[in-house]
């Protein structure tokens, strides 16, 4: 309910060759904010990286393949879609990392010569398998990232990008949004404007803003296409004297409050609260930063709350690099520009400030005067200046069903039961920053 996913669904035919989207073992690489979701519901652009991959397949028979642990959730929630199950005689493998193009099917077309593997670098791509080798495949549910290893297959080099890491998806938000909504606009029927907009509204190169049905512009509202596409979606509310400079994307049902200033490369998931000053970020559905502060080059995962006067920083002083600390390695971004990565339901107190390439995982608290740790494991209570502690699970899944159902949404009982493993998950994340549990 609250992850982007493929609009494509699924019939019982046998198609001829059937997609089947994969995580491969650098899936990892992306969390935190990859504990709720395989990593191609991740945002990068106007749309998810698997929403990309399907549209290029357009009426092809999909399947999704992902870790065990996410499966129950998705088997309920999108029971239209075939989870780690392959039907069809021949399979085309697509990396659900890969950056599908407006020219990626003819990159790896869905039909062609079996038994071969599309190579990005040294990166798989995809790969299109049937007999002996999908029959191999198809006895090892959980795993495809070996598809590589078989003898005598026909290797093919093509030039396809694959994202390695969250700042990777900030990095590409301008391109993809650009592609993206040319994309969108070969859907758009009838008038571009079909929302309302009041009288002092300013909209700069109309021709590349789209406003869905049931959204309002209010006086002094300025939207700014020069160097970007706008798209809005339905239900949207633009208080007054807000900007929006493209290319951006807000969500169905969002609302962009008063004086608020969204600069290019940002979006904004569905019924997201946004206020301050927000660029090159995304936030994923039901997210909120309502008040003042600043956030950039940032990923905020569903349900996250930003406290009033939430700042990050995205630039250090010296202009160097930015490392980042993941849960098991320290890397490199090779980027001057990074924010922060918060995951799912996780908050920040009134006035809290980020450094550079700070991580917070899935439901942590965080709060004091200063800069916290730059690695914040999942379920932490604490601050700069604070001892953290383990965040006690039977409260934190309480206030977490309790945010939900202010917006009208109910946790599952298999999001209960995926809660509580990502809380066993990171235990030893917690042990070894010594928090008490």
């Amino acid at each position: 309910m609250h992850s982007v996913f493929l609009s494509t669904t699924l019939t019982g035919d046998r198609m001829p060759t059937q997609i089947c989207i994969f995580e491969d073992d650098c899936a990892m690489q992306f969390l935190p904010l990859v504990y709720f979701r395989p990593v191609y519901n991740l945002i990068c652009g106007m749309s998810s990286l698997g929403e990309k991959i399907a549209a290029a397949y357009p009426g092809a028979s999909i399947s999704l393949h992902m870790r065990p642990s996410l499966e129950p959730l998705f088997k309920t929630r999108y029971s239209n879609f075939r989870i780690n199950e392959l039907i069809a005689d021949s399979v085309l493998f697509i990396n659900g990392r890969a950056l599908a193009g407006l020219d990626f099917a003819s990159k790896i077309p869905l039909e062609g010569p079996a038994e071969t593997v599309y190579y990005s670098g040294k990166a798989i791509v995809g790969a299109r398998l049937s007999g002996t080798l999908l029959e191999q495949l198809k006895q090892k549910p959980a795993g495809i990232a070996s598809i590589g290893e078989f003898d005598g297959v026909r290797r093919v080099q093509v030039d396809v990008p694959l994202v390695a890491y969250p700042w990777d998806l900030i990095n590409r938000l301008d391109e993809q949004m650009k592609s993206d909504f040319e994309r969108k606009r070969s859907f758009i029927k009838g008038k571009q404007i079909k929302g309302n907009v009041s009288p002092g509204v300013h909209l700069l190169n109309k021709k590349n803003i789209f406003i869905d049905e049931g959204s309002l512009l209010q006086p002094g509202v300025v939207i700014d296409a020069e160097n970007g596409p706008v798209y809005i979606g339905k239900q949207v509310t633009v208080m007054p004297h807000a900007t929006i400079v493209g290319p951006a994307y807000i969500g169905d049902g969002s609302i962009i409050k008063i004086g608020a200033q969204v600069y290019g490369s940002t979006y904004l998931g569905r019924v997201c609260k946004v206020g301050g000053e927000i660029a090159e970020s995304v936030m994923h559905a039901y997210a909120n930063k309502q008040h003042e502060g600043f956030l950039g080059h940032s990923y905020l995962a569903p349900w996250v709350n930003l406290g009033a006067g939430t700042t990050n920083s995205d630039l250090k002083n010296n202009y160097s690099t930015v490392r980042v600390q993941l849960a098991h390695e320290t890397v490199d971004s090779e980027s001057v520009f990074v924010g922060m990565m918060i995951g799912d339901h996780s908050k920040s107190a009134i006035n809290t400030v980020f450094n550079a390439g700070t991580v917070v995982g899935v439901s942590s608290n965080v709060f004091g005067s200063g800069f916290p740790p730059k690695f914040i494991p999942s379920f932490s209570w604490g601050g700069a200046g604070e001892a953290f502690a383990t965040y006690n699970y039977d409260r934190a899944l309480d206030v977490a069903v309790r945010v939900m159902q202010r917006r009208g949404v109910t946790m599952l009982e298999e999001e209960r039961v995926l809660f509580h493993t990502i809380f066993e998950m990171t235990t030893d994340d917690r042990k070894r920053m010594r928090m008490p549990q």
